[in-house]
């Protein structure tokens, strides 16, 4: 009963965390902002998963995990490469 109670608050302060960075990359006032911003989503995206995988007791979503990882690591990539050159891509 206890832990059910807490799990749920503890995923709602994510859920609110999360929404607060989406807004922090939309409305970021530099891309600095929005690129730290958007690195901090990836990872509360995997703490969010990684507690429902807590609450349902199973390992069923530790693939989307790892994804979720990937994506975020690359996504920071990306971003760092943009603020660097101005474009992700080369095209030589």
């Amino acid at each position: 009963m206890i832990f059910e109670t807490i799990m749920i608050v503890f995923l709602s302060i994510k859920a609110l965390a999360i929404l607060l960075c989406f807004i922090r990359v939309m409305m970021g006032p530099t891309m600095s902002d929005r690129a730290l911003a958007l690195d901090t989503v990836g990872l509360l995206l995997i703490g969010f998963v990684g507690s429902i995988m807590i609450i349902h007791e199973t390992v069923a979503y530790a693939d989307i995990v790892v994804v979720i990882g990937i994506l975020a690591c690359l996504g920071s990539i990306a971003i760092a490469k943009y603020l660097e050159r101005g474009v992700i891509f080369d095209r030589h």
